[in-house]
């Protein structure tokens, strides 16, 4: 009678295994394609604003181009036609193609990569710093009274010397 226990309890526990592997496989498949979809729509709206961008740089080439300072427009019109060129990929690709392309690049290049991830580490540090200096700034007068450790104070017992 134990061992049709054991055995029942073992085929329970092997079934419980296999409804939570499939639950997995359900989480995961729902997550990736809303990572997918997410992707999708972002992109399609950072490349509308991106070609809206290249359209403005172009409108601004004209005017230098009036201006009679041809080189600067020349220089802001190829950027125009990059950004535009860029916008309307993003706009036109679905979110999985978006993500093979960027795969891709990662192996084919993996130094841009790394370059990419350095250049946004610096600026989120840059950020960062900038963030904490205006709340320093934003407290009032400038004091320093939170940098003061719980239960420490920062007045002098005695006449003002240490003796040490």
């Amino acid at each position: 009678m134990s061992e049709t226990t054991t055995e029942q309890v073992k085929e329970r526990v092997n079934e419980g295994a296999q409804q939570i592997q499939d639950k997995a496989s359900e989480a995961k498949v729902r997550t990736r394609e809303r990572f997918r979809e997410q992707v999708d729509n972002r992109s399609t709206m950072t490349g509308q604003q991106m070609t809206k961008t290249g359209s403005a740089l172009r409108q601004t080439a004209q005017q230098l181009r009036g201006d009679q300072q041809e080189q600067q427009a020349k220089v802001l019109e190829a950027v125009a036609e990059r950004t535009e060129r860029f916008g309307r990929y993003l706009s036109e690709t679905d979110g999985d193609k978006l993500l093979r392309d960027a795969e891709r690049i990662a192996r084919q290049r993996p130094w841009v990569v790394a370059g990419g991830g350095a250049v946004l580490g610096f600026l989120a540090a840059r950020f960062t710093k900038a963030s904490s200096s205006r709340r320093y700034e934003g407290d009032g007068n400038g004091s320093r009274a939170s940098a003061t450790p719980v239960g420490h104070s920062t007045a002098q017992v005695g006449g003002g010397s240490s003796g040490v």
